[in-house]
């Protein structure tokens, strides 16, 4: 999927636990075919997760991402997976990774879930709680998605110039064109960052695991919103609103952020991760078919 790209198999996987966690030596490796794009992950035994990173990433990284992953745990009232230990670079293998408990589900599906209200309800108090975590004094990172609109209009001309005959680019255009200008009306809350379906486990029709906490942090507090725009057709969406209560602005600018993140599917993955691109571009059909979306 992407240019370097750190090729990886079982064998390595079981090379890497058993010189490095050697509790886990002999367990079954078994490859997770999923539609993440950052890491390669491999389920060990029942019950650990490896994740090895597409591209290399050094130790101190990783572990900044074990700490934000383990207070998501505490702060989510679904279960999450907690950070089991990390794994050293090798020659076979030149990038830190990690070993996280694995959780039972299903991702979510942005198309058979899109009229269940009782997803949307989870996925409610999911958001309401990430939001009532404290801060502790710190603010956005930077990093990502969650700060200023505008900061993205330089890849959203990128996403645009690649996407022509792959979604209406003119008005795709029309719609940032707006929603950039709508200043955040609150002080950063914590998010999860990524609230995507395939963050999201299900079984029966509910929410009953998110994955991927490692960005939990401040953020401006319509960024979570992009789950509804990800996974609901109307009025589930407008149900998620009334629900999280939030206001025009907050409203509006969540769907800017499901906007940038589902450009970056559309053109980028259409052959490399098919499930990825697909639900860019139902996205983008979700905020383009909204009347209640300005356009200029």
């Amino acid at each position: 999927m992407h240019e370097g790209q750190l090729n990886v198999d079982a064998e390595l996987v079981a090379s890497l636990v058993a010189a490095q966690f050697p509790r886990y030596a002999g367990a079954p490796v078994r490859r997770v075919h999923s539609g993440g794009t950052v890491n390669a992950i491999f389920r060990i035994g029942s019950d650990v997760a490896a994740r090895l990173p597409l591209l290399p990433a050094d130790a101190a990284e990783l572990e900044a991402e074990a700490s934000a992953l383990n207070e998501f745990a505490e702060t989510c009232p679904f279960p999450a997976p907690r950070a089991l230990g990390i794994g050293a670079p090798d020659a076979a293998y030149p990038s830190a990774w990690t070993l996280q408990e694995w959780l039972p589900g299903t991702v979510a599906d942005p198309f058979r879930w899109s009229s269940s209200y009782a997803l949307a309800d989870d996925v409610v108090s999911l958001i309401r709680r990430l939001r009532s975590a404290p801060v502790a004094g710190r603010s956005f990172d930077g990093r990502g998605r969650g700060g200023n609109l505008r900061d993205h209009d330089e890849w959203m001309a990128h996403c645009l110039a690649q996407s022509a005959g792959i979604v209406d680019t003119a008005a795709v255009e029309a719609l940032w064109s707006v929603l950039r200008d709508l200043a955040a009306d609150g002080e950063d809350r914590m998010s999860h960052r990524d609230l995507i379906p395939a963050n999201l486990l299900v079984a029966d029709g509910r929410l009953v695991g998110v994955l991927d906490g490692g960005a939990f942090g401040p953020a401006d507090p319509s960024l979570d919103l992009v789950a509804a725009w990800h996974l609901f057709d109307e009025p589930v969406r407008s149900h998620v609103r009334a629900a999280v209560g939030a206001g025009e602005a907050e409203w509006l600018r969540g769907a800017a952020w499901a906007l940038q993140q589902a450009m970056g599917l559309v053109w980028y993955y259409p052959e490399t991760n098919p499930p990825m691109a697909e639900l860019g571009h139902s996205t983008v059909t979700r905020l383009l078919a909204d009347t209640e979306l300005p356009r200029r």
